[in-house]
């Protein structure tokens, strides 16, 4: 039985904004997913302490007064998230998550800015794994076929059905049942180990930023940078 048939952990935040350095959890989810069906979830709404931009409103419907009246403080949002995430690394349960990159990181600076132990720090110093992340899947394992790439377009492309695009429950359950479709349709990636796959996403991440920031060098823009590190990106000295 591949890793995809076992308990999966569907995982996604909804913020304040697209700098995931910046930005602020204003909601969060965790889904227990077992080949595909839904076992139990857990939400969290928080209270950023700061306002939320009205495009972010516009994209996730969680509104500042919303979030101010039934909002946690953030602090106690992103400590629970990561207590969560870390006792399912714990005991080798991969957590899956769509563009990890983002959202991991995200939570590590939330972490940081709150004075609160690090997803590493929790781990005994290890780095978080294992993860599964279906973007950079699938842009490995189906590299030339053409459109987006977003949540909803690739949940199309396995026939995954995005209920609410841009909840966070939905789109970690998506999340979760996108990491089993791919491996059904590739056997290959259903035949690697939970260990084995997150070491292929850290070589593929890199090998698609270093194109990719060689594709707009060559287009002109001369400086352009773009980050290979996943799951979690650097941050700087000070959040």
């Amino acid at each position: 039985m591949g890793w995809h048939q076992e308990l999966l952990i569907g995982f996604d935040l909804e913020t304040t904004g697209t700098d995931p350095r910046e930005a602020r959890i204003v909601t969060g989810a965790v889904i227990e997913v077992r080949a595909g069906q839904e076992l139990g979830r857990r939400e969290w709404l928080a209270d950023p302490g700061v306002e939320i931009p009205a495009d972010a409103v516009a994209v996730h419907g969680i509104s500042n007064e919303r979030a101010a009246a039934d909002g946690r403080p953030a602090d106690q949002v992103a400590d629970a998230l990561a207590e969560v995430l870390t006792g399912y690394w714990k005991t080798g349960v991969p957590v899956v998550a769509y563009n990890a990159a983002f959202d991991l990181t995200l939570l590590t600076a939330e972490l940081r800015r709150h004075g609160l132990p690090s997803l590493s720090d929790r781990l005994g110093g290890l780095d978080p794994a294992p993860v599964v992340d279906p973007y950079t899947i699938d842009r490995r394992v189906d590299r030339y076929r053409r459109g987006k790439r977003n949540l909803e377009a690739v949940c199309a492309e396995y026939g995954i059905t995005l209920t609410s695009a841009h909840n966070a429950s939905a789109d970690a359950l998506a999340a979760a049942r996108l990491a089993h479709a791919i491996a059904e349709r590739h056997p290959k990636i259903a035949a690697l180990g939970p260990a084995e796959l997150h070491r292929r996403q850290v070589e593929w991440y890199a090998e698609w930023a270093a194109d990719f920031q060689s594709f707009l060098r060559r287009k002109g823009e001369a400086d352009a940078v773009v980050d290979g590190a996943w799951p979690l990106r650097e941050l700087a000295e000070a959040v």
